[in-house]
């Protein structure tokens, strides 16, 4: 019978779903909802929108983009999509983030957010053979924020150079 309660108590210990902060997404709170935005950069001007949103009962943040960009003499109009999710892996102090998108790209990021809560920073591994990506949300206004994706080549993964920069208002 002991032996019966016992496994009783440890099941129930096992069933309770882990204790989660109140807003797990609180240090990047400022970029939830949907934006529109517009950009230049080396694709050219373009324009599009984007999402961060919660799921998963909270446990990671989705944020959807579609870039638009005109024809122009050198080439046709193109949209650019991708999906990132932000996580936190168990036991880690840092969130990290995975991206993927209709170009056959895969980045792993490390997410630092600001102490003030009013910028985040993607920063992707480095690597040898591959280009290493910073992608910076800053916040402008209650409701605009800054965007700045930049670049470094292999041989000098800190050494960055803008790709695109772009501002958003969120809908």
């Amino acid at each position: 019978m002991k032996n019966l309660i016992a496994i009783v108590c440890l099941s129930a210990c096992f069933a309770q779903p882990p204790a989660k902060p109140d807003n797990p997404w609180a240090p990047l709170s400022f970029l939830l909802g949907d934006w529109t935005g517009e950009g230049t950069g080396q694709p050219g001007q373009g324009a599009g929108g984007f999402s961060f949103l919660p799921d998963l009962e909270k446990n990671v943040l989705v944020r959807k983009n579609r870039a638009d960009y005109p024809a122009t003499k050198d080439r046709p109009a193109f949209s650019h999509t991708d999906l990132m999710i932000v996580y936190r892996e168990p036991g880690a102090v840092k969130l990290r983030a995975i991206y993927f998108d209709s170009e056959g790209h895969v980045i792993h990021y490390t997410v630092d957010p600001s102490a003030d809560g009013n910028a985040v920073q993607f920063l992707s591994d480095s690597s040898t053979s591959n280009p290493r990506y910073r992608l910076t949300y800053t916040k402008t206004g209650a409701d605009t924020v800054g965007i700045q994706f930049e670049i470094a080549v292999p041989a000098k993964p800190d050494f960055f150079t803008t790709y695109i920069q772009a501002t958003a208002h969120r809908k």
